[in-house]
């Protein structure tokens, strides 16, 4: 059970802390967390494992957060 989830919600050309994690929105689309560039198309979420943030978009709404490594 999470406890204490931290949560960052972008637009596009935005950027911001979540933690000590680097994560932004360069363009519609595409987005860099921890210094791992991706590409995210409307509605889908990814997993970035090596440091543990999720980040999900809906629209133009980019939305990351943190989530435990333990399982």
């Amino acid at each position: 059970m999470p406890e204490n989830t931290a949560t960052l919600t972008l637009a596009p050309a935005e950027h911001d802390k979540l933690g000590i994690i680097h994560c932004g929105v360069t363009r519609e689309g595409f987005i860099a967390v921890g210094g791992d560039p991706r590409d995210i198309g409307d509605g889908e979420e990814i997993l970035f494992e090596r440091v543990a943030v999720r980040a999900r978009r809906q629209g133009s709404v980019y939305t990351f957060t943190q989530v435990s490594q333990d399982g």
